[in-house]
């Protein structure tokens, strides 16, 4: 008799259950991305405002992404994007903060 053959799920470097999980990697690719441009623009000062915006937003994307997480791969990745968002962040704030010479 015939066995039905299934269809492999896509093959994903984060997630190793074999199931697709499109919103928790959508948070990862999120919180790298800003992570790495918090702390690309943070080496500038004058790009304070960029690096302390993107390092606020990359820790609560990674916050929220560390909350639906299903694989440690998925977690290993938060945290590494979450550092760098933070570094980002506090080395932007130390520069001038979220609104250094906007407002007020």
């Amino acid at each position: 008799m015939a066995q039905a053959i299934r269809p492999r799920p896509p093959v994903s470097l984060l997630a190793t259950d074999g199931r697709p999980h499109p919103l928790q990697q959508t948070l990862v690719v999120v919180t790298l991305v800003l992570g790495v441009l918090a702390f690309v623009t943070a080496m500038f000062h004058n790009l304070h405002l960029i690096s302390s915006w993107a390092g606020l937003i990359g820790i609560l994307t990674g916050a929220y992404g560390q909350y639906v997480s299903v694989t440690t791969r998925e977690r290993f990745s938060l945290i590494i994007g979450m550092g760098a968002a933070a570094i980002g962040f506090f080395l932007g704030m130390a520069h001038g903060g979220l609104f250094g010479g906007v407002v007020g």
